[in-house]
């Protein structure tokens, strides 16, 4: 990309910005769509749509892969957030293909939320639709060997909670390993339940400390990268750095990475092309995924990042800051550390 916006992105984005804003969260454009314009995405990236996992109309996947491939690749499975009463596959399309481009098999499910469903069920459907990639994702040329999970926000929390609690994994015969975590602003330790997205998602859970990740860490936990923007107001950085420490008490690999002054947002945005200039997220999460055994014969190729824009000021910035002031707080992280 250019130092400076495309002409037609910048329009397009100045045109969807209030169109979005003003939108409910079920609309197809959504506060999301700026980022997901032809534009502004990875390319080389062939996509596979509404693919059924299992019974139900949220239980749905889109696959990304890469056009250009020798062989099987790794694959990884992105679970989204949106405090688990929100949240589209087709909203993270630019994850999916950022992931892709750098050649993983990338799997985006969607998943029940409130008010359908509270806790577990939600957890139920990302290990039905790892079943699915188990039995299925060698037909779109991934190797079923290489897993590995990223999520972002209550996505992060999905994905490090199937992992920690494998009763989940082991009810719809999930056989395959979890190679690694990436787990991006992610909350971890949020219990009493002070807010009411997580009181209506989690108040009914007859053992409210075992839904905590911060409390279910064992000596079988596969690596993880956990990232969180230090000023963070959603879920406070204290989550991650809560539950590094007990992976480290249990001998567990983590890597942490804090990116200074970014909110709760920006770290899943700066996955995709337009804002990957702002941090090495990608980076981040391919460099840590290659150590634990993604690309055995090394990473195919380097992650392209654009430069940034000429202007002073990014005209991204307010979408992200609308993005943070309209979610509600998971947790301060100030309890059960």
């Amino acid at each position: 990309m250019p130092h400076h916006l495309p002409a037609l992105l910048r329009l397009s984005f100045a045109f969807l910005l209030p169109v979005a804003l003003a939108l409910p969260a079920v609309a197809q454009v959504t506060i999301f769509s700026p980022f997901n314009l032809s534009a502004a995405v990875d390319q080389g990236v062939r996509k596979h749509v509404d693919v059924p996992y299992a019974d139900g109309q949220r239980k749905k996947l889109d696959v990304y892969r890469p056009e250009a491939s020798d062989g099987a690749a790794p694959v990884v499975m992105f679970i989204y957030g949106g405090g688990w009463r929100a949240g589209d596959r087709f909203e993270y399309e630019f994850v999916g293909r950022a992931l892709a481009a750098q050649g993983f098999v990338t799997v985006i499910a969607d998943y029940r939320i409130f008010p359908e469903v509270r806790y577990p069920e939600f957890l139920e459907d990302n290990a039905q639709a790892i079943k699915w990639i188990e039995d299925n994702i060698a037909g779109y040329g991934g190797d079923k060997s290489r897993f590995f999970i990223a999520g972002h926000s209550a996505g992060a929390y999905n994905a490090v909670m199937l992992a920690l609690d494998k009763s989940f994994l082991r009810e719809y015969g999930v056989t395959m390993p979890i190679r690694a975590i990436a787990g991006i602003s992610g909350p971890y330790n949020f219990y009493p339940f002070e807010y009411g997205e997580v009181r209506d998602a989690f108040g009914e859970a007859p053992n409210p400390e075992g839904t905590q990740p911060v409390n279910l860490v064992t000596p079988e936990a596969p690596p993880m990268l956990l990232v969180s923007g230090t000023t963070d107001p959603i879920v406070r950085v204290e989550n991650s750095q809560a539950l590094a420490a007990k992976l480290k008490e249990q001998g567990i690999w983590v890597t942490e990475k804090y990116y200074d002054g970014f909110g709760h947002m920006e770290p899943v945005i700066a996955m995709g092309s337009l804002w990957r200039w702002r941090m090495p997220i990608l980076t981040d999460v391919v460099a840590f995924f290659s150590r634990f055994g993604a690309f055995p014969s090394g990473t195919p190729r380097p992650v392209f990042t654009p430069e940034p824009p000429v202007e002073q000021q990014d005209p991204m910035a307010a979408l992200i800051e609308e993005m943070d002031s309209i979610l509600e707080p998971i947790s301060m992280g100030r309890r059960n550390e």
